[in-house]
């Protein structure tokens, strides 16, 4: 089965849904191949063994080869954008200054960039104000005000009201505008576009001309599987394509259909995260209506050390969703009884987590194969983040704190003086984060297919096209020239904006174009 379009898209998350969307509206047929399922908010069971099956990345499941870091990434229609935690945080003044001057991207100085952070946050609803705040948030507010630590609200694409918990497996309600409330909408109601759920992409299909340097992108062959468990091969015939498969998943595609720049996969930066936890006993504040599960996942951040000592690198303090398949998961095993005594005090137990912004980095060799090195500065960062998210659990009042090192200790904050405080913070903020005693998450990952404005040391060009392949576009997280610092949501989208302006010129100038390869 051949289908032909202006236009195939290889991904619907944050950076394929926003450029389909734009094409659609401009008048351009478009398709998106989605490898995930469609996950209608009616269907949507809230559960985390079937959500995590349905909508993640490797169900869930993946992790570094060395098993460094447990990755977390989105697989379904609306990608990460469907079961990521609202965060919706628009580009760092001293990330564009540092992609612009020492990168030479001159796009992120650029009115068009101004612009399309602007016009993303607007197509979400993206606002700051909270109604009535969660369990973990109210933690980290109240422990980073007792400290006199700044903490601030999170922007966030959802409305002030919007009191869940459970985003990270979907929104029920849609108040979360991800892509497919958004652009993945404008994209059908245009009448130009197509989402195709349950299809892999196998190869984009390029050819050189005689006395060309570069190939030409045809379009993409991908599979479909039939109910019946049959597989058939299908042929997205296009004018251009573009590929936004994620971080993840994009290096591979673009391996398999024969692209040899050899930045492409590496480069890969994960933003690792270490937590610390603190029981607030039901009777205590937050009042006892109060869950951990509850409310705005995200809604409070501090940057007490997210810039040491003016480098621009460090480590975000922020609150993570946990459910209890997953906080079983990270607390470190002791023995039965204490595993039985943990989940009792899930309900009550607040986590607050470091986020770095990594110089390490590592390579994606497959879809499902990744390994990565996380470099000893990011290591100190996120002991500094550690140390202050252990301080701010003990402010906000919690009766006992401790990390998920698995030799890590608890303490009764209620029961010891100032001095052995002092000591255990001390203690369990200087653990070794990089020989896997502490469970090292990431629910972000960039950078695999950066931009740059050669090829020596870059996947793309600033346009977002591929040196290889002319008419072959990225546009997802795997652009970023390096780790961001902050939630990718807004950045990713405004990028694939700029890279949907690049697109349309193309489309444009080959008007007239046919389709034949």
């Amino acid at each position: 089965m051949v289908i032909k379009c202006d236009a195939v898209v290889v991904g619907s998350g944050s950076g394929g849904g926003v450029v389909a969307g734009v094409l659609a509206k401009s008048g351009y047929r478009v398709l998106v191949l989605e490898k995930g399922n469609y996950c209608a908010r009616s269907n949507l069971s809230l559960l985390e063994g079937p959500s995590m099956d349905d909508m993640y990345l490797g169900r869930g499941l993946l992790a570094t080869s060395n098993m460094e870091a447990m990755i977390l990434a989105g697989s379904t229609v609306g990608g990460g954008s469907a079961i990521n935690w609202s965060a919706s945080i628009k580009t760092p003044v001293h990330v564009r200054n540092e992609w612009s001057e020492c990168y030479d991207l001159e796009l992120f100085k650029s009115k068009l960039y101004e612009e399309a952070l602007n016009v993303v946050c607007e197509r979400m609803g993206v606002q700051s104000q909270v109604k009535d705040e969660g369990f973990n948030n109210m933690v980290l507010r109240k422990g980073c005000e007792e400290l006199g630590y700044p903490v601030d609200n999170i922007p966030r694409n959802s409305s002030p009201d919007h009191y869940c918990g459970w985003c990270c497996l979907g929104c029920k309600d849609g108040r979360k505008k991800g892509t497919s409330e958004t652009w993945l909408v404008d994209l059908i109601e245009s009448g130009n576009g197509t989402i195709l759920p349950g299809c892999e992409a196998v190869e984009v299909i390029h050819n050189r001309k005689k006395g060309r340097d570069r190939s030409t992108a045809k379009g993409v062959l991908f599979e479909f599987i039939h109910q019946d468990g049959t597989k058939q091969v299908c042929f997205a015939k296009s004018k251009v394509t573009i590929v936004a498969c994620g971080a993840m998943c994009t290096p591979h595609l673009l391996k398999k259909s024969g692209l040899k720049n050899p930045n492409i996969g590496k480069n890969l930066h994960i933003h690792p995260v270490v937590m610390a936890w603190g029981h607030f006993p039901s009777g205590s504040w937050p009042e006892a209506e109060k869950k951990s599960y509850k409310g705005g996942i995200m809604t409070a951040m501090s940057t007490v050390v997210a810039d040491f000592k003016g480098s621009g690198y460090g480590a975000v303090i922020q609150t993570p969703a946990l459910h209890p398949g997953m906080f079983s998961a990270l607390m470190p095993w002791v023995s039965g009884s204490d595993f039985k005594a943990r989940m009792s005090k899930f309900s009550r137990t607040a986590h607050v987590f470091a986020l770095a912004r990594d110089k390490g980095s590592g390579e994606t060799h497959s879809k499902t194969s990744i390994t990565y090195k996380m470099d000893v500065t990011d290591e100190e960062n996120l002991k500094r983040g550690l140390e202050k998210s252990l301080r701010i659990l003990a402010a906000a009042g919690a009766e006992e704190i401790g990390t998920h090192n698995n030799k890590g200790k608890t303490l009764n904050v209620k029961n010891v003086s100032y001095h052995e405080f002092e000591c255990f913070v001390r203690e369990e903020s200087s653990r070794a984060l990089r020989d896997i005693s502490t469970p090292i998450c990431s629910a972000h990952q960039m950078g695999s297919c950066r931009m740059g404005v050669q090829a020596k040391g870059s996947a793309v060009n600033p346009t977002g096209e591929t040196w290889e392949v002319e008419g072959l576009y990225v546009a997802d997280t795997s652009v970023f020239p390096t780790a961001l610092g902050v939630n990718p949501m807004i950045t990713v989208q405004a990028i694939a904006y700029c890279t949907a302006q690049s697109v349309l010129e193309s489309l444009r100038r080959m008007k007239d174009t046919c389709y034949d390869i």
